[in-house]
Parts: C-alpha cells; structure tokens; sequence
C-alpha cells in the first residue's frame, strides 16, 4: 500500500483552511533531500507556516511538500519530502496531527556534528519530538 502520510497531509490542510486557521508543518530538517533555511532549524526542526498568505505555489504530491516563501524577507524554494514532516497543526487551536514511522520510510540522517549537552541539568531528556508554541 502507498504510505497515508501525503493524504492526511492534504487532508488536514484543507480542513485547517476550511476553519479559517493557519496551517504548520513540523519538518524533521535532518532527513534527506529536506530543503530548508538551515538558520531557522532549531534542535533538528523547522515549524513552517504554509498558509495562502505565507507561500507561493503549494504542492502537495505524494512525495513531497514545494513552496516559495520569504524568510526575513529572502525568498526562497521549499522542499520537504513527505517522510520529513512530523507534524501538521493548526497555529490557532493547536489541533491537528503528529505522525510516527511509517514502515519502508527512509531514516533520518545522523547529525554531521555530535550534540551538544545541556547545561541545564533539570531538564528532562526526550527522544521524542515535541510541538513548541508559534507566535
């Protein structure tokens, strides 16, 4: 069977749209093919606002995510390969969807330089990814 993740994709976009909110993306950035700004990337991720009003040219195939967008007033061509995207929210509600692995999907890259360790001791230690709140 194909993968369900381009369709859920497109899915929730639309459904997000219908609800006059504003449709995120949460992007794994260390996968391959992932064609981000890397200045945006933060702990691996990349939240993108793919609203009308924020790109050009939305495509959602199933294979992967293309727009044109501005970033500090830069534009820019997007690419995301569908495997890269962990999640899709709406900014205002924060409903929406995150996605595990989905089997014969492509693992992401290791890091091209180890992490480095927090100096914040009390913080917990998660391997799972998180949402953070876009404002």
């Amino acid at each position: 069977m194909t993968p369900s993740r381009p369709y859920l994709i497109r899915a929730l976009n639309d459904w997000i749209l219908d609800n006059q909110s504003t449709p995120y993306i949460v992007v794994d950035a260390g996968v391959q093919g992932v064609d981000v700004p890397r200045e945006y990337v933060s702990e691996g991720q990349i939240v993108l606002n793919i609203s009308v009003t924020a790109v050009q040219n939305l495509l959602i195939d199933n294979d992967a995510i293309s727009f044109s967008a501005r970033f500090g007033g830069v534009p820019m061509q997007v690419y995301v390969p569908v495997v890269a995207v962990m999640a899709i929210y709406a900014k205002e509600t924060g409903q929406g969807m995150s996605f595990g692995h989905e089997p014969g999907a492509p693992q992401p890259e290791p890091p091209s330089t180890p992490p480095t360790p927090s100096t914040d001791s009390k913080a917990p230690k998660s391997s799972r990814p998180s949402l953070k709140v876009v404002k």
